[in-house]
């Protein structure tokens, strides 16, 4: 196994909420995972903490696996997948937190699948008036944005301090618009400053711009979770 392989291994881990395939080190984790959060302890809720029923022999609590918050059976029913936390299978959750999971579902699905396959632009490095065609993409662990062209950069996903999606199409009727580009600003490991590359979209072919406008649209997305991830 290769220093690459051992650092990407995972291990299969039980918690009170359920199985989880984890790596084997932290340091290898996904940007875009949050901790499981601790439990509401018994003791603390005696009622559902949505609707206020009195918890009995009859009615039994439950903890919903995302937030952590004691629940009634009607309140915390649905069994979602929540890959952010590397379950195996959908877990417990309440009903806000069950929509919020089912709306990630379609990141790790289909646009997590987009960042991955990678698309064209033209990179501008800096305030330099030269740009390189470059493929873009993300790393199969998650953990890099890989640029590779006559140059090749790996800029590692937590050190992304901004990320501005540049769009055209925009009319005062609100008309639809179309995402063409982004600045994106990062740390580089050992420096405090921040160096900022701008991404334009290949206007070689009508499939190269939609292929750039999907890959930008889930960019945006990534850039969202990233941010939840930062904050918990």
């Amino acid at each position: 196994m290769s220093g690459c392989e051992a650092r990407d291994a995972k291990k299969l881990v039980r918690s009170l909420s359920g199985l989880r395939m984890v790596p084997e080190h932290r340091s290898a984790r996904s940007p875009f995972g949050l901790d499981e959060p601790p439990w509401v302890p018994d003791k603390e809720c005696p009622r559902c903490m949505q609707c206020d029923t009195k918890f009995d022999f009859i009615t039994r609590k439950h903890h919903c696996r995302r937030c952590g918050k004691c629940f009634c059976d009607k309140c915390c029913s649905k069994k979602v997948p929540l890959p952010r936390m590397c379950f195996v299978d959908p877990v417990r959750q309440c009903a806000e937190c069950a929509l919020i999971s089912q709306k990630e579902t379609e990141f790790y699905d289909k646009q997590l699948k987009v960042l991955m396959n990678g698309a064209t632009f033209f990179v501008t490095l800096g305030t330099s008036d030269k740009s390189e065609l470059m493929v873009c993409r993300l790393s199969n662990n998650q953990r890099y944005l890989v640029l590779d062209g006559d140059s090749h950069y790996e800029i590692e996903i937590v050190q992304i301090s901004t990320v501005q999606i540049l769009t055209e199409g925009f009319t005062p009727g609100g008309g639809n618009t179309r995402a063409i580009g982004m600045i994106l600003q990062y740390k580089v490991p050992g420096s405090e400053e921040l160096t900022q590359m701008k991404f334009t979209a290949s206007e070689d072919f009508s499939s190269n711009k939609k292929l750039s406008a999907s890959w930008l649209a889930a960019m945006h997305k990534a850039t969202k979770l990233l941010y939840e991830s930062r904050d918990q």
